[in-house]
Order: structure tokens, then C-alpha cells, then sequence
């Protein structure tokens, strides 16, 4: 062979080698962190799960280190949360879980023995272990306000709610909505409808028509679907506020106002620290996210970046509170929670039954709102339970 053809060989191998160099620099990023999500509904609830899914596309796609995976409509059993992790751990090869559902909570704790090297974070609940951490974007203070609109532009000054389950996160926004409400107008009140059901979009049809029966003007909702929102549509002079989606579409001329909330930050946050090691299955006890207006976890409006329906401005620009509007006044104490400076949940607070739950000036404590409330405020129509 000739020393060209030898010459011509090596010169070919090593740009194969340089080509081999440059495409490992080059190239996407190994999986480093599978993510996986276990959802209580559909994500195409467009309410809760929808919200949640929508925060787990936005990091999926963000972050080349990353990949996730996710199982809809699982019970809030042990049973069935065990079954969910155990799959998205030993099938699809997950090394961090987010259960995404208060009912969840005992499921993950199980959960998370059984796989002791895996990260789980838990949405909403209270119990932590060292390889668990918990998370919650909470929308009381947009509850507030939303009441407050309910309050100044409600005909018939009564308010009807269609809960999913009387556990404290939904106790806590429906006696935030009602204070807000008689923060506006004191005669107000607020009736409450059971489903037990997270997604029912039968029951919550039905739940939001018997409501409408029974003379209510304004509705609000924690139900996974827009069921309620479109109730609202079908009839006149009744309204509704958004819940977790955007949801005005579905009630263009019914939507006041709502409340969002941002899962993707929090998603953002919390997997970013387990990719850059902050976090690990040995030190996550003491992690408790507990995002609000503050930190941009929630949004008010029934649409991203509309806090109030355009249609219903004017009307609050007219009506006259003290030396502002109702408008300004509402868009103020909105500004006041973002820095801190205004709690809702300050007494004097009373209780159905008269009782002095907080005195005057006495604001509720984290443990207060999150675990032991169990009743409803003075103004709520209905039992907690």
C-alpha cells in the first residue's frame, strides 16, 4: 500500500475521532433527574390536574437534564398511590415523584418507605419524612378578593359554593371568599354544596342549578372542570369566578374573576435543587414550600395576566367605597397581600355559631388555616362536614 493511501486513511480517522469529540459536547444532555407526576384526575380536567400538567410540560421541556413521566385519575388510596409510584419508579425509571393531591399524603408517606433513594414531594399535605418533601400555591388571599367582587356587584347579596371534600384547604378558601364577600357588603352570604368529588362535572352542573334555584347570583367552585362556570353562562344576571385554569372562555360574559395559580415555578424550584444536589432522599424532612401572591405562585383572574373581567370594571369603578372606588380598593388590598402588609384572615373572625374565633387584630397562623380549620366563619350556609 502506498504511504498516500496510508497518509489519507489516518486523516480520515481522525476527523471521525474529532467528529465523535465534538458531538459529545455538543450534544443534548443526559437524563439526570426523571420526574414522575401522580394525578388524582384527567389532565384534561382543565382545572387542578390540568393546572399541574401544564406546570410539568413547562420544566419537561425547559431543561435537556430532565425528563418526567405522569399517571391520571388515581385513587387517593394507599393502595393505588403505592401501585402509581411503584410504576413510575421500577418501570419507567423515575427518581422523583410528585403526588399531587391532599388525599395522597398517607399513599406518599407508604410510598416512600418502600423506595427509601427516591425524592417524593407531596402537594398540600403536612407530613414529611426524610426522603418527602411537601408543597402548596395557595389562593385564600385570591378567594378574598374574589369575594370582595362578589360582595359589590352581587344583586341579591347570596353567594353559592360548590365544594369538593371538607378538608381544611377547601374550608379555608371558602371562609376567605365569604369574608371578602361581607368585607363588601355584610349582609352577605355564602351557601355551600358537598359533591365529594374532586371531578364531577355532573355534580357539579347539578350542585350549581340547585344553587341558582335558591336565589344565589355569584358562584365559585372547587371542582376540577368548568362545569360551574358554564352553569353560570347558561343564565342571566349570574356569575362565577374562575378556579386554578383559566376558565373564562368557557363563560366569556359570566367570568368576574378567578384565581390562577403557577405550578411551573415551584416545579421549576424544587427540581432544579434536586438537579444541582440541594436536595436528596436523606435531607428533605425540613422542605415545606408554602408559595402565595408574594413569591408569584397565584394569580387573580380568570385569565393569565386579566386580574378582572373587563366587562365588569366599569360597574366596580362606579360604586363608591370611602374616598376610592370599589375597583382601586379591590386592585389596592391585592397589592397589600403581595407585600405583605394586609392578612385576610384577621379578627375579629367569628364563627356560624357566634363564636369569637380570633380577636380584634389577632391574624391566623400558618397551623390555624392549614390544619385546624375545621369550621366555617359567620356569613357560610351549610355544615363543614
Amino acid at each position: 500500500m502506498k504511504k498516500s493511501t496510508y497518509s489519507r486513511i489516518f486523516l480520515i480517522f481522525g476527523i471521525l475521532m474529532l467528529l465523535v469529540a465534538f458531538s459529545g459536547c455538543t450534544g443534548p444532555e443526559a437524563v439526570k433527574v426523571k420526574a414522575g407526576f401522580i394525578y388524582v384526575g384527567p389532565i384534561g380536567d382543565y382545572g387542578w390536574t390540568n393546572a399541574h400538567d401544564v406546570g410539568r410540560v413547562y420544566v419537561d421541556e425547559k431543561y435537556s437534564w430532565l425528563g418526567t413521566e405522569y399517571i391520571e385519575t388515581v385513587g387517593e388510596d394507599i393502595a393505588s398511590v403505592k401501585e402509581a409510584a411503584d410504576t413510575l419508579i421500577t418501570v419507567k425509571g423515575c427518581n422523583v415523584i410528585f403526588t399531587t393531591s391532599f388525599g395522597f399524603m398517607d399513599g406518599t408517606i407508604a410510598a416512600a418507605a418502600e423506595h427509601p433513594d427516591t425524592l417524593f414531594f407531596h402537594c398540600s399535605g403536612y407530613k414529611r419524612a426524610a426522603n418527602v418533601g411537601t408543597y402548596f400555591a395557595d389562593l385564600y388571599q385570591m378567594y378574598y378578593l374574589n369575594g370582595m367582587m362578589a360582595g359589590y356587584l352581587s344583586n341579591t347579596t347570596k353567594a353559592g359554593y360548590v365544594g369538593a371534600f371538607p378538608i381544611p384547604e377547601v374550608i379555608r378558601h371558602i371562609n376567605a371568599f365569604t369574608l371578602g364577600m361581607k368585607a363588601a357588603n355584610n349582609d352577605s352570604t355564602v351557601e355551600v354544596t358537598w359533591i365529594n368529588s374532586w371531578y364531577d362535572p355532573t355534580a357539579a352542573t347539578s350542585a350549581a342549578n340547585s344553587l341558582i334555584g335558591k336565589g344565589v347570583d355569584m358562584l365559585a367552585f372547587t371542582e376540577d372542570s368548568p362545569a360551574v362556570m358554564q352553569a353560570a353562562e347558561e343564565e342571566d344576571d349570574v356569575y362565577a369566578f374562575s378556579h386554578y385554569s383559566p376558565m373564562q372562555s368557557y363563560a366569556p360574559e359570566s367570568t368576574i374573576s378567578g384565581q390562577l395559580a403557577h405550578w411551573d415555578i415551584m416545579y421549576d424550584e424544587i427540581l432544579s435543587k434536586v438537579y444541582d444536589g440541594t436536595y436528596n432522599s436523606t435531607n428533605l424532612s425540613d422542605v415545606d414550600y408554602l408559595w402565595f401572591l408574594k413569591e408569584g405562585a397565584v394569580e387573580l383572574g380568570g385569565n393569565f395576566d386579566v386580574p378582572i373581567n373587563p366587562l365588569f370594571v366599569p360597574e366596580l369603578q362606579s360604586i363608591t367605597v370611602g374616598a376610592t372606588n370599589a375597583y382601586d380598593y379591590i386592585m389596592d388590598k391585592h397589592d397589600k397581600m403581595a407585600a405583605e402588609t394586609f392578612f385576610p384572615f384577621t379578627g375579629p373572625i367569628y364563627a356560624q355559631n357566634g363564636t369569637l374565633m380570633f380577636a380584634a387584630g389577632v391574624q391566623a397562623t400558618i397551623p390555624d388555616l392549614f390544619t385546624y380549620m375545621d369550621w366555617f366563619v359567620d356569613g357560610v350556609i351549610g355544615t363543614p362536614g
